[in-house]
């Protein structure tokens, strides 16, 4: 059974993890040994917390084991170099630093070691799992799902990219205005896709997704405070506080999912509505329209429907096609190819479908509801059956494979 203080470890490691590690590893330039440090401490916690209570800040006790830890590791590393004078200097000075921030609220550096992922020393397809690993705390199995790779390449390539840092010595600062653009990207993709993450409910169906995406809209918050002209990360925020504001609306009342075009639009969050409408408004007047501001305005179109009633499926498709214009990911095919059913008739849909690429939708889970749902709509029973029961097998939440299950029934009774 869990104890109180298995939930209490539990908790802080996920509210705190990504805070703990910036701090620690842009002081010890070492993320492995900042992990380490952390896991040891979590360790601790659990074998101490339950015999002598839940300290009274348990975010602090777990900066202060895990600043231990890491100093007498590197001490150890230090003996077995034969104690070079620079490395004993250097663990004195980071204890010292350490010691005076244990002291106090210490800050909050993940931006930091958000834009030392995304240092031009790592390859730059791992910026983003690195991210969602090292300043999240999502484990491999998550990241190699979302990025349809095996959990052992996801694991290898995250190994790799936290040597580098350490081996390259990458600072924790926040780039200048040279390199800013393009390490931006990169941030903006790995916050947008925790969001994601959190949103699919792969890190839990309850409190955890919450959590995540709420950490990935805080993350958004603070960047756009250091950026406040920055129209991509203004739009990204936009686009989250869209979907974040229907999140109480796709369950019913018994927990069973409901798709975004059956969602009832007096259950959406209006005050973040009116939050991201604002937004979207703001970054339109900044003159560089990038895409994650036409993903918001997607989004715009769809909580449209609380005012008019409907949904304006030609508008959706004119931003799908700007939106594969600028950035053809897979997501967007898929989506584009719902919309295109929607506005064009599913046979249109089907077609456009079947020319993606086979490989990179083997294990994409979207690309099978829908083909699943084009399918059925076009009475091919047999095959939209085949598709259906794929897109359950990839699916990681029950809710939607409730759902799918339920749709397949129909399926198979049609074609009785």
């Amino acid at each position: 059974m869990t104890t109180d203080a298995e939930r209490a470890a539990e908790r802080v490691a996920r509210q705190s993890y990504g805070k703990l590690i910036a701090f620690l590893a842009a002081r010890s330039r070492d993320v492995p040994a900042a992990e380490d440090a952390l896991s040891e401490a979590l360790a601790d916690a659990l074998r101490v917390w339950p015999e002598r209570g839940i300290p009274d800040k348990p975010e602090a006790w777990l900066l202060v084991a895990s600043r231990r830890n890491l100093i007498q590791n590197a001490r150890h590393r230090a003996v077995q170099a034969h104690a070079r004078p620079a490395i004993a200097l250097a663990i004195e000075e980071a204890e010292a630093r350490m010691a005076d921030a244990a002291e106090q609220a210490f800050p909050d550096e993940r931006l930091k070691l958000l834009f030392a992922c995304t240092h031009s020393a790592i390859d730059k397809s791992v910026h983003t799992p690195l991210m969602l690993q090292v300043v999240l705390g999502i484990d491999a199995r998550a990241i190699s799902q979302a990025f349809v790779v095996s959990p052992e390449a996801m694991g290898q390539r995250l190994v790799r990219a936290k040597a580098r840092i350490r081996d390259a010595g990458v600072g924790f600062t926040i780039p200048d205005s040279e390199a800013l653009p393009e390490r931006l990207s990169a941030v903006l993709s790995a916050i947008y896709a925790a969001y994601g993450l959190g949103w699919d409910g792969l890190d839990g169906e309850d409190g955890g997704r919450g959590t995540l995406a709420g950490e990935a809209i805080w993350l958004c918050r603070a960047l756009l405070s250091m950026l406040p002209d920055e129209p991509e990360a203004v739009g990204l925020l936009s686009l989250m506080l869209y979907c974040e504001a229907r999140s109480g609306a796709r369950r019913d009342a018994d927990g069973n999912y409901v798709p975004l075009d059956l969602q009832a639009t007096d259950r959406w969050n209006a005050i973040m509505l009116s939050e991201a409408d604002a937004l979207l408004r703001r970054a339109g007047t900044m003159d560089r329209f990038g895409p994650f501001q036409c993903q918001a305005a997607i989004q715009s179109v769809h909580a449209a429907r609380r005012l008019t009633g409907a949904t304006d499926w030609n508008s959706l498709l004119a931003f799908y096609e700007a939106l594969l214009m600028m950035k053809p990911t897979i997501g967007a095919q898929v989506s584009h190819a719902a919309v295109l059913g929607r506005a064009k008739g599913p046979g249109i849909g089907l077609e456009y479908l079947n020319a993606v690429t086979a490989s990179e939708i083997v294990n994409y889970q979207p690309y099978w509801a829908i083909r699943a749902h084009l399918l059925a709509e076009t009475t091919e029973h047999q095959a939209a059956e085949a598709a259906y029961l794929s897109a359950i097998g990839l699916s990681d939440s029950p809710a939607v494979r409730g759902f799918l299950m339920k749709r397949l029934a129909v399926v198979r009774n049609g074609a009785a």
